[in-house]
């Protein structure tokens, strides 16, 4: 029996839609949401730290024309580098904005950095260096005359394994996703460069992300078919800390929400972003993102990039006939205009695109983006986001070996090195370098690559050592003299596809055709998203294993730093790595459109809150490796747990307050502090992340509700203190359309990983 499954939109409050076939299913609707359609579009405030931004850009809109308020909501063509442009307005003294890919280093350009992917400053667990990474970023789009940086990434979350673009992202934990984008918005932003916080919002899958004909056939975008429960303590959780970290635009993506294209969904833009989280910036589509025209506006969305053939001239007859407010131009216009203001750019920034070239393999002014002062920071963000997860038999870190054997296409470069993006490649690995960034528009630009095998041959130049390497064979023959084998393999991904497996059989294969030979094998892993091991990680002769992430340019000096000693690992895994593919269940694989109902492709998010370590707590499967797992080359005692209640009210719903930007901002009352010591109990020294977790009553069984990164020298101890404010112990009422916090009994949880947590306690409210 095959029935259709009845979609209610309620969510999306823009479309009512029959969809998704269901087998064997008698009587099914789900209603997704229960919120309706949220009119008219709330204007900005100009709130707090916004006032004096929105005094002048209200000022400046008096003066604009029809034609000019229109011009400064659409991008148009330009003959520079930038990705997209708002065309200057000189009457007034506006000099347009450059706005360009990506967040982890500028695309397409020369003299720039290659920066650690948002993966690696996720496995890094490091605030002061997420920030200082931004900081530093941020400087270099600003002497580029980038006026608006198209990121950070939290969204793709990473619900689905396979998803071609986790990458880009910090974690699939909302909490650390959450802590690590509010560093970089501020650090970016504090260099006096916007960010553009994407993609808004469920952009869970690359598959069907676009509308497409197929066979004469027009086939929407994939609906992702959140819950309002779901929707705010998974996926809204980081776009809330973005908010409140300031972020001054908000990109919009590609698919639909609960049926509705997100660019148009009034209920997400209208509703959760302008009204709870109190935004005071403007949304910007992504690329071709636009699907609506009055509707857009009217639903929210203040800028289409890269053009826009459906605003123009039709805004303003939609204001003459009615189907439109001229308030909601002028406020399209002052939000943009805003920001531009807050930043500073009117007064303090170059001209905008000036080291934007259309081509740099044509003549243009040299603009030196790069700065002597961050090599510090380039490197120390390469170097955290390496992950040991395997060291036996102290085969790391490497004592001077005589013979080291390399062996693997990722140790070595690209023939050639350039800044053009690589888009659309569907390929499980990259056998033609090594990996330090994924494709599609999150690639960046380096200044230079330091590949594995370079920084090898340095260092064995250093020890009076040697090298010997096959970076092409898949069975190589190996020296029986070698003291270590090192075998590089990767695995990659790219915007526009989702990936083909979260493994490779010749990378694998090669593994073991070394480790048969081979005593001493240590594995490195390039990783673009969650990569498994099960072939080879318990092979005897597989010594130690590096998830060695995308580090950015600085990628070989990184790695043999860390298998030399140099460095300790400190990294911790930013995802759950599965012992078998099927430990995923549903969300493995991106939903795929069925047939014959497929023209409007749906993907029901059934699993609510419940993936990655979520899902493996309360399914009780055990993983490879845990999500917060990393191992050091010391060791870590935990003791003295400390739990008490602080002065916070305790009241079940936050008492009311004006909404700030980042929603109520009671929701960042303190209610309960924990503390705990940490002890060096080994014989080097080294950083670790103390992690705490919280059991919520009525939710999963453990959350991530606080770390902290310290260092701490041989036989010292630190105290860490964790914060947990009335947000990370609430709940999403849906009947209240508030956060409340839950009557009953707290579990606290603080140690090494979700699974390795020595210190427990407890705390009712």
């Amino acid at each position: 029996m095959h029935r259709v499954t009845v979609v209610i939109a309620l969510l999306g409050g823009l479309s009512l839609c029959a969809a998704a076939p269901s087998q064997n299913i008698t009587s099914d609707v789900y209603f997704y949401g229960n919120s309706p359609p949220v009119y008219p579009s709330p204007e900005g405030t100009g709130t707090g730290a916004w006032a004096t931004a929105y005094e002048k850009a209200k000022e400046l809109v008096a003066q604009l024309t029809d034609e000019e308020k229109l011009n400064l909501t659409a991008g148009t063509s330009t003959t520079t580098g930038c990705s997209g442009v708002i065309a200057a307005i000189p009457r007034v003294n506006f000099t347009g904005l450059c706005v360009s890919d990506a967040g982890n280093g500028l695309r397409g350009t020369d003299h720039v950095n290659s920066w650690a992917s948002g993966i690696h400053v996720g496995a890094s667990w490091n605030k002061t260096l997420a920030h200082e990474r931004a900081q530093y970023m941020g400087q270099e789009f600003h002497r580029k005359g980038v006026n608006l940086l198209l990121g950070p990434v939290v969204g793709p979350l990473g619900r689905v394994a396979e998803g071609g673009r986790n990458w880009e992202g910090f974690s699939n934990d909302p909490y650390l996703t959450g802590a690590l984008v509010y560093e970089t918005v501020r650090g970016v932003q504090g260099s006096g460069v916007g960010v553009s916080t994407k993609h808004y919002i469920g952009n869970e899958q690359e598959t069907n992300r676009n509308p497409e004909t197929v066979d004469g056939v027009d086939v929407a975008s994939v609906s992702s078919n959140i819950d309002d429960k779901t929707i705010h303590e998974l996926y809204l959780w980081p776009f809330q800390d973005a908010v409140r970290a300031g972020s001054v635009a908000i990109m919009c993506s590609y698919e639909r929400i609960n049926n509705s294209y997100a660019c148009q969904n009034s209920k997400t833009l209208n509703g959760l972003l302008k009204t709870e989280l109190g935004f005071q910036g403007y949304v910007i589509t992504d690329w071709g993102a636009q699907h609506g025209g009055i509707a857009s506006a009217n639903a929210g969305l203040d800028m289409v990039m890269p053009d826009s053939t459906l605003w123009g001239a039709n805004l303003t007859t939609a204001i003459a006939n009615g189907s439109m407010e001229a308030s909601r131009l002028d406020d399209m216009v002052t939000r943009i205009l805003a920001t531009w203001y807050q930043l500073n750019q009117d007064t303090d920034f170059p001209t905008p695109g000036i080291g934007m070239p259309s081509s740099v393999d044509s003549e243009h002014q040299a603009v030196i983006g790069t700065s002597p002062d961050e090599k510090g920071a380039l490197l120390q963000s390469a170097v955290e986001g390496h992950v040991l997860v395997k060291n036996t038999n102290g085969a790391l870190p490497l004592q001077s070996p005589s013979l080291v054997s390399v062996f693997g296409y990722d140790a070595k470069g690209p023939e050639a090195l350039s800044f053009v993006a690589s888009f659309g490649t569907y390929s499980p690995a990259i056998q033609n370098s090594t990996l330090y960034v994924g494709g599609g528009s999150g690639s960046n630009s380096p200044s230079y690559l330091s590949t594995p095998l370079d920084a090898l041959q340095q260092q064995a130049y250093e020890d009076s050592t040697a090298v010997v390497w096959d970076v092409s064979s898949q069975d190589p023959d190996v020296d029986p003299t070698s003291e270590a084998c090192l075998v590089f393999i990767n695995s990659y991904a790219t915007e526009g596809f989702d990936r083909p497996g979260l493994v490779d059989d010749w990378s694998d294969t090669l593994v073991t055709n070394v480790a048969g030979k081979c005593n001493n094998t240590i594995v490195v892993i390039h990783n673009a998203g969650i990569r498994l091991v099960y072939d080879w990680i318990d092979h005897a002769n597989v010594t130690a294993v590096i998830l060695a992430h995308l580090p950015g340019q600085d990628t070989g000096h990184a790695l043999v730093n860390l298998l030399y000693g140099r460095a300790n690992p400190s990294g911790r895994l930013p995802y759950t790595i599965a012992k078998q593919a099927s430990d995923y269940g549903s969300v493995l694989h991106p939903s795929e459109p069925q047939t014959p109902y497929g023209l409007f492709p749906q993907s029901d998010y059934a699993e609510g809150v419940y993936i990655d370590y979520r899902a493996f707590d309360q399914q009780n499967i055990t993983p490879q490796f845990e999500f917060g797992f990393g191992l050091s080359y010391t060791t870590f005692n935990y003791s003295e747990l400390d739990v008490r209640q602080t002065n916070g009210s305790t009241s079940q719903y936050p008492p009311s307050a004006t909404i700030q930007e980042g929603g109520n901002p009671r929701l960042w009352d303190e209610i309960v502090k924990v503390t705990a010591t940490v002890q060096n109990s080994g014989s080097v020294d080294g950083d670790e992340v103390a992690q705490l977790y919280v059991g919520i009553p009525n939710g999963p069984v453990r959350q991530l509700r606080g770390f902290e990164k310290v260092h701490i020298p041989v036989g010292q101890t630190a105290q860490v203190s964790f914060s947990l404010v009335r947000r990370d112990l609430s709940t999403w009422s849906v009947d209240a359309q508030q956060w409340l916090l839950q009557l009953g009994t707290y579990q606290v949880y603080v140690g090494r990983s979700s699974r390795d947590l020595p210190l427990t306690g407890q705390f009712s409210l």
